[in-house]
């Protein structure tokens, strides 16, 4: 058994687990953050993906233990109140989703995608980067049109910031 502690979307957490204890099922069943979903159980999928210390992870991949002192972002922490991230919002305006399985992980890894690579992507780019999250319903068309908008709009946002 290991004694963690670490931040789940903004929030301070603690808890005993089992050495054996995925990030994913701490998430899933200790903390009742639904939205990170298994699909495959063998880090193929993608639906997983949390971010832990601003980077993305299969969540199915780490122990919780290795996460004790980390900070990670579920698809439940990525909106501020009412107001979706712009991941998201894009998401639901392309219908970049079908059955919405793989939708959290999908929006996880692309939020990660546009921060590792700023400015807007290319399409090339975001096929690239989604090879490791499987969608078995949508044909990546409009998730790839999703994270091109998200990706244009978030750069525009940055350098308005700047």
């Amino acid at each position: 058994m290991a004694t963690i502690s670490l931040t789940v979307n903004g929030k301070a957490v603690s808890a005993t687990v089992e050495d054996r204890t995925l990030l994913v099922q701490y998430l899933r069943e200790t903390l009742g953050l639904t939205g990170t979903h298994v699909g495959c159980d063998t880090s193929q999928c993608g639906a997983c993906v949390v971010h832990v210390d601003g980077k993305a992870v299969k969540a199915c991949t780490m122990l919780a233990a290795q996460a004790d002192g980390t900070t990670v972002l579920t698809i439940e922490g990525l909106a501020t109140g009412d107001q979706l991230h712009p991941v998201q919002a894009a998401f639901r305006e392309h219908h970049g989703l079908q059955c919405g399985f793989c939708t959290p992980g999908m929006i996880m890894a692309a939020v990660d995608m546009i921060n590792r690579h700023g400015g807007p992507l290319d399409e090339a780019t975001i096929r690239h980067e989604l090879e490791g999250n499987i969608c078995r319903c949508t044909g990546y068309h409009n998730i790839v049109k999703a994270i091109e908008a998200a990706s244009a709009e978030m750069a525009g946002l940055r350098q308005a910031a700047e």
